[in-house]
């Protein structure tokens, strides 16, 4: 079904009966010279307009902190041999995830609060739809990936090297990349099926599925189905194994004698706790409710929560608490020494 044409019209149900009424002819003949929606307006933050000036200052600053500590990470691990390890791999990967979800919804953000129109076309929403999907999907996927690192580097020490060889962890990352962009393409083209008539008036920042299904004048059926397994497997799913993971951590942490031993064991995985509760807490805050109860203030809310907020937080929680990447970035950057 292409959508290129603004000339296209929608092939609404006729009830039975319509016709023999006159006074509601002139309805069916309105809804029938709707034409396809070809751009949508993306409401934003119009309802707040005293503080567009604060926001975009904010989420400019944001997306710059993002792009240049998801840069840094990823350089650092790239040049430092002593970061080629299965957990730094991991988060390189992440970093880069990180990098495609700010930038594929910020630009747009920046741009729609200085501009007095927020229009986004079918095409460039479409394709924000995509590499969003594929970012929030992959980095869940990396969350379990990194926790079965930790349980393997906590648990089985002696074993670590031949468990998370090289092999292995190139097989889960590139099965991260190809599965979630495959779902992703799965979303993307439900969503090219449907129909956009009437209203083209998405209530939030960026083109999300939820919004857009309230949109649809036709059957959503099918993509609201692949949306709830969708969140069964990505969140529910990924969630618990995580937990499963963290639950065997703690065990054998406890089971250390000294608190020194202790301390080390937990510090090799609470940033990856903290990332991961953090981006956790926000995706199931927007995504575990149906699309009928869908609320725009509260996805907007966690929308800034997980695709500005987190990917901000996660690189200077690496760095701050991770010796190892704060020594590689002070080798890249003498005058940080200090």
């Amino acid at each position: 079904m292409s959508f290129s044409s603004s000339n296209s019209t929608c092939n609404y149900p006729q009830p039975e009966g319509l016709l023999s009424d006159p006074e509601k002819l002139p309805i069916l003949m309105a809804k029938r010279n709707q034409t396809e929606v070809t751009e949508f307006i993306l409401q934003g933050f119009s309802e707040h307009p005293e503080f567009r000036i604060p926001l975009f200052s904010s989420f400019l600053s944001l997306y710059m902190v993002a792009l240049t500590g998801n840069i840094l990470i990823i350089i650092a691990i790239v040049v430092n041999t002593n970061l080629h390890s299965p957990m730094y791999f991991f988060l390189f990967n992440l970093a880069m995830m990180d990098i495609i979800c700010t930038s594929s919804i910020l630009p747009k953000v920046l741009q729609g609060l200085l501009s007095e129109e927020n229009t986004i076309s079918y095409g460039g929403c479409l394709a924000q739809l995509y590499f969003l999907t594929w970012a929030l999907s992959s980095e869940l996927l990396l969350f379990t990936a990194m926790a079965y690192d930790r349980y393997v580097a906590i648990c089985h020490p002696l074993h670590y090297s031949t468990m998370m060889s090289k092999m292995l962890c190139s097989v889960l990352a590139a099965g991260v990349w190809v599965i979630c962009a495959f779902n992703s393409s799965i979303h993307t083209g439900l969503m090219m099926r449907l129909s956009f008539c009437g209203s083209n008036v998405i209530t939030h920042f960026f083109c999300e599925i939820p919004p857009l299904l309230l949109l649809s004048c036709t059957s959503t059926y099918i993509n609201s189905i692949m949306t709830v397994l969708a969140d069964a497997f990505y969140g529910i799913f990924n969630f618990l194994l995580t937990l499963v993971s963290y639950g065997f951590i703690i065990s054998s942490i406890l089971k250390i004698r000294s608190a020194e031993g202790k301390k080390k064991a937990f510090s090799t995985c609470s940033s990856h706790l903290i990332v991961a509760s953090m981006y956790y807490i926000a995706v199931f805050y927007a995504y575990l409710s149906p699309v009928a109860s869908y609320n725009p203030e509260k996805s907007k809310l966690a929308g800034v929560l997980y695709s500005m907020l987190s990917p901000t937080l996660n690189p200077l929680i690496y760095t701050l608490r991770n010796k190892d990447v704060k020594q590689a970035l002070r080798k890249l950057f003498p005058f940080c020494r200090n």
